[in-house]
Order: structure tokens, then sequence, then C-alpha cells
């Protein structure tokens, strides 16, 4: 959607490296966002994205409008919507989807037209956005799209904030507590590699009690899943799990993951 940084652009050189022509979209879509969120204030920087992209290699860059990519148009209300949207069953409603129920139908729909426009043989996603790219995956597995998705890492700064264009809402002071997500996770995914606890009440006890710590921050949720149904466990078995979750800091939501027990080239290119 625009406004890069550091994750982006190690996807597009993950893309490079791997593919003979590179096509990168920046485009904001409304499908994403509630009447209540922020697409008007949504960092726009398209100058400088080009230019990032540019440097990287990318051999087209797509930048449609609305109206292009909604010839019906668009509104923030999905029950006034008109025209054909794509919706993944049973993996867009748990995790990120109980805060922002109709975000991943926006996802779905819009990945589903920008992959008919330019038909890629592969395509990049984060693991920041893990529940994401799961839900890709299997649209692309249920539609018969000809496309492999490929994931790469998350990009942190120095202190773990996983990268995102969204942290620049935070205020200095903000900044400076916005890690704690990350270290409640990685305390959680340390109790599991260290300590062999596989229960999601003791894992999720274990972060939880570490936001709690912190004033200033809004816990919304945590969640321990499959990592391939994202279904939600009791307990992490052979398949492993994702631990994530989501905070509100001031006005800024910030979102994170860790992978537990799962091999990372089944999951992470």
């Amino acid at each position: 959607m625009g406004a890069l940084h550091a994750g982006h652009v190690s996807l597009a050189k993950l893309a490079r490296q791997q593919c003979d022509k590179v096509v990168a979209s920046i485009f904001v879509n409304p499908a994403q966002f509630a009447p209540t969120e922020d697409l008007a204030k949504y960092p726009r920087t398209q100058e400088r994205d080009v230019e990032m992209l540019a440097e990287q290699g990318v051999d087209v860059i797509f930048i449609p409008t609305v109206k292009e990519m909604y010839p019906a148009g668009i509104v923030l209300d999905v029950s006034d919507q008109r025209g054909t949207f794509v919706e993944v069953k049973g993996k867009s409603h748990q995790m990120e989807g109980s805060i922002r129920p109709h975000f991943f139908r926006g996802v779905a729909t819009v990945v589903t037209k920008l992959f008919n426009i330019i038909q890629p043989t592969k395509a990049y996603f984060g693991q920041k956005d893990a529940q994401q790219c799961a839900v890709i995956r299997s649209m692309v597995r249920d539609l018969f799209v000809p496309t492999e998705i490929v994931v790469g890492e998350t990009m942190r700064e120095k202190d773990g904030l996983a990268m995102s264009s969204r942290n620049r809402y935070l205020s200095p002071e903000e900044r400076a507590i916005a890690p704690v997500l990350y270290k409640a996770l990685s305390a959680g995914a340390a109790a599991f590699h260290e300590k062999g606890i596989t229960r999601k009440d003791e894992l999720v006890a274990i972060a939880k009690g570490i936001i709690e710590t912190q004033d200033g921050v809004h816990l919304e949720y945590l969640s321990l899943a499959d990592p391939f149904s994202l279904e939600e466990l009791d307990s992490i078995g052979s398949n492993g799990a994702i631990l994530s979750g989501a905070v509100r800091v001031g006005k800024t939501r910030i979102i994170d993951n860790c992978l537990l027990g799962v091999t990372t080239d089944k999951w992470v290119a």
C-alpha cells in the first residue's frame, strides 16, 4: 500500500534474486479500511516509494487508481458496497479478523485483482502479516491461481519493533514503549523453546503479563493458532504454532507474531 520501509525493500530484493522480471504495486486499498479507520490519513509517499523500488531494480511499478481497481465504485461501509468481492472463509475472522472483521475480504479482493492483471509466477508477502499470508495462500489454492506465495522474514528495528508503515504515527514517547508486544511474544517463544511449555493458557499468560506491566498500552488480542489452518490451539502439536497479538499504543495499532515449532523453510522463504 505504499509508505515503504526496509521490510518492503527486503521483499523486492528477494523477488529480484528469484525472478527474471519484478513488478511492484502501490495502491492504498479502500476495501481494507472500515469507516472508522485511517484511510484518509494513511501515509502516502509515492515519490519516495518509486525511488526505493527503482533502487532495487524493480522493472515495473503499477500504481492504479481507485476507479481502475473498483469500476463499480467503493465505499467503506460493507453493507453499501457493490460489485465482486473475494472472501476466504475459515481464516479471515479470527486473530486480526476479530478486530477488523472485513479486512481480509478487502485484502483477498484486491490481491485477486492484482494477480489477474499482472499474472505473476511468484508473489511476495511479509511474515509480519502472517494471517494475511495464510489467507492469500488459501485463496490461490482454492481458486486455482497459478501463483506461488513466497513469505519473507519480518524486518525489525534495533529494539525488535516490527517495521510497519503505521509506526510513523507514534510519538517519541509512544515509540519508546512500542516494542512491548515483541518482548511479550518473545517471552512466550522462549518459554516454548527453552522450557517446553506448550499450553496456550500458559504461553498467553506469560505474554499478557509483560504487556500489562506497561502503561499506555492497550491489549487487543493474543492468539495461539495452527500455522496453516489458523485454528486456535489449546496446546502446540506437531504442526507448531503462530503466537500472535495486537496492541494499541496511543492511536496506533501494532501487530506482530512469531513461529513456534515450525520448520522455517515450511513457512518462510
